[in-house]
């Protein structure tokens, strides 16, 4: 069964055939190097952000902001959608394939409205909301909704930012700054079954002109 997440789609929008070749032929880019040290950094802030949720309430980080929202309180459900064997799915029956995400976690607005909240850790002095943040975000508030839940049509994103000002002392200091970004759901079904289509199509001949990696291959050929 095809599956499509996020990271499939901006994928499919860098390059169609590193996509192609994912999906239907197992062959992946190489990882970024610091991509273990964002994983480690993600579980850290998952138990930490648990911890609260286990006390009922909200988070000292979101009352130190003024987010209007408490911690989602379903600590089983959320392992569900945090598992990346499953994570949040629809399965589309027209197409026979699923797009699904793995949350970070999710906040309750109230209302029984929630949106998808996400932690990002960046070595970077100022943070940037990039087109891939804005489309996990856009998925994440589909995937809620095609699943019965109401959204405030919201995304937040808290940022992590290595504080080079002060001095390491067998510690990494973060800053903290979170932004709220509007979400739009109403394009997901359009490109996820536009992706899906493509999969089912022959391997296109080249890579997109701006791929680094379609570019590497051609050099060691």
């Amino acid at each position: 069964m095809i599956k499509i997440s996020p990271n499939s789609l901006n994928l499919y929008f860098e390059c169609p055939l590193c996509f192609w070749l994912e999906k239907n032929r197992g062959i992946k880019r190489p990882a970024p190097f610091p991509y273990e040290l964002n994983l480690a950094v993600d579980e850290v802030l998952r138990r930490d952000f648990d911890k609260h949720r286990a006390k009922g309430g909200t988070h000292p980080l979101l009352e130190a902001n003024n987010i209007p929202a408490k911690l989602f309180p379903n600590q089983k459900l959320l392992n569900e959608w945090r598992n990346n064997s499953k994570g949040l799915e629809y399965y589309d029956e027209k197409t026979g394939a699923v797009i699904f995400g793995v949350l970070d976690d999710v906040l309750d607005f109230g209302k029984g409205k929630l949106a998808p909240f996400d932690y990002k850790s960046t070595g970077s002095s100022v943070p940037k909301v990039y087109d891939r943040f804005q489309l996990q975000m856009d998925v994440y508030t589909f995937l809620l909704e095609k699943n019965g839940y109401a959204t405030p049509r919201k995304g937040v994103l808290v940022f992590y930012i290595v504080d080079k000002d002060n001095s390491f002392e067998d510690r990494l200091p973060f800053k903290k700054e979170i932004h709220i970004i509007g979400t739009d759901p109403s394009y997901i079904s359009r490109i996820f079954k536009e992706a899906v289509r493509f999969l089912k199509k022959p391997a296109p001949l080249a890579h997109s002109p701006e791929c680094e990696f379609g570019r590497w291959a051609e050099i060691i050929k």
